[in-house]
């Protein structure tokens, strides 16, 4: 037990002096002290060789779970071919066209690395194509850790989201509640002679797990199309998860432009901005510049082809569902048996847990903010230390490898943390 524990303790003191704060992405600050080995199917493995049943999924990307056998093989097949040509290779083009073939609403795409760079073009092109400045945002929503788009929410009040953030960066946009129709109707009063485009999550999946109130994407399209202005759909998490055409394709609401990520290439770094041909038409003369070394490299285009060949059929999506469905009503029963104020809402694909006195849904972010997180994050550390890897942050990921055995297994697993739970 103790050469164990020192190789974990040893990777932690290598990770803090080799890597600021021992990690490469802030997300990851929440929890510094796991240290991973590998990761199969649904499960991760630890240094220690400890097994986590995962729901986090690498932040939402591994869809079809980790390491998927056939997926992997394609992958490591085509990097044999090369992997950047600083030109158009063959696989850029079938994963273009294929991602189009299941999204019909969009004309063109165009690769990059990730989603962060991708919201920078479409805010470039919505700007470009309405000669306007502004950007319409919504509190809670993330669109990248970029100046000109990170915000802080406090109060019903937007500032800089980062140390560091230039000020001046964010004063071409505004930042109004989501899933209100009268605050859309009166930013676009005030100010839709300046607003560009409109930039959401049609699904509210990086703060909670929030649909849209009905009516209220068509209320935010139609506007959009008689004022002129750029709707602009963030599907980075949404896209590929909550079924093939996306949250788009579940609610039957479609944008002008769309940035897809994550899922979409089953956990391979891969972003694409897609939408209508015209929108694209100053990136094809090369004035709007959008540009990447890595874009569309064949790992990446790979991947896509590979991803969407396991997707397409539907029986993913059908058992996301189902497993979904199962794990949802487990942690409902765990609750009732006993007698915690948890509530969870969402949908199979992706959903979100939190200590709750009010049974009503949460609709907006302000409700969000209202809830106190620290209960749930206590919660959340004993489930990790009884082997199910979670988010502090409340949500949980399904993937296609999850069945309904490791729904039972991890029902099992944590009981005992809602028993505890119970008697504090």
């Amino acid at each position: 037990m103790t050469d164990t524990l020192t190789i974990q303790q040893d990777l932690q003191k290598r990770a803090l002096r080799a890597l600021a704060g021992g990690v490469s992405s802030n997300t990851r600050l929440l929890n510094p002290h796991l240290i991973v080995e590998r990761g199969a199917g649904s499960r991760l493995f630890d240094v220690d060789g400890r097994e986590y049943i995962d729901y986090l999924l690498g932040q939402g990307p591994n869809f079809l779970g980790y390491a998927p056998p056939r997926v992997v093989e394609k992958v490591a097949a085509a990097q044999r071919d090369g992997i950047i040509f600083a030109a158009t290779h063959r696989r850029e083009v079938e994963a273009a066209e294929r991602v189009l073939s299941v999204l019909p609403w969009a004309e063109t795409l165009r690769f990059g690395s990730s989603s962060s760079e991708m919201v920078q073009a479409a805010l470039r092109i919505a700007r470009q194509v309405t000669g306007r400045t502004h950007i319409l945002r919504f509190h809670g929503h993330y669109h990248g850790w970029f100046d000109n788009i990170q915000i802080l929410t406090g109060d019903g009040v937007a500032g800089v989201g980062s140390l560091g953030q230039v000020p001046e960066a964010l004063q071409q946009v505004i930042t109004i509640p989501w899933n209100d129709v009268a605050a859309f109707e009166q930013a676009m009063l005030d100010h839709g002679d300046q607003i560009a485009g409109v930039i959401m999550e049609p699904m509210m999946l990086n703060a909670g797990a929030i649909e849209p109130r009905a009516g209220y994407l068509e209320k935010v399209r139609d506007s959009c199309t008689k004022s002129g202005t750029v709707l602009i759909f963030d599907e980075t998490i949404s896209g590929f998860r909550l079924g093939l055409g996306g949250a788009a394709g579940r609610y039957g609401i479609f944008p002008d432009l769309a940035v897809y990520g994550k899922a979409m290439a089953a956990g391979w770094p891969c972003a694409a901005l897609v939408g209508k041909r015209d929108l694209f038409a100053e990136v094809v003369t090369g004035r709007l510049t959008h540009a990447g070394t890595f874009n569309g490299n064949v790992i990446a285009a790979a991947a896509v082809l590979a991803s969407l060949d396991e997707l397409e059929s539907g029986e993913v999506y059908s058992g996301v569902e189902i497993v979904g469905t199962q794990l949802i009503e487990g942690l409902r029963g765990l609750t009732r048996k006993y007698e915690l104020p948890i509530r969870i809402q969402g949908v199979p694909m992706a959903f979100h847990m939190r200590f709750d006195d009010s049974e009503a849904e949460i609709t907006d972010y302000e409700q969000m903010l209202a809830l106190d997180p620290t209960r749930y994050g206590e919660f959340a550390e004993q489930l990790i230390k009884h082997g199910v890897w979670v988010a502090y942050r409340g949500i949980w990921y399904v993937s296609g490898a999850h069945s309904p055995a490791d729904v039972e297994e991890t029902l099992e697993r944590i009981e005992p943390v809602f028993a505890r739970a119970s008697r504090n």
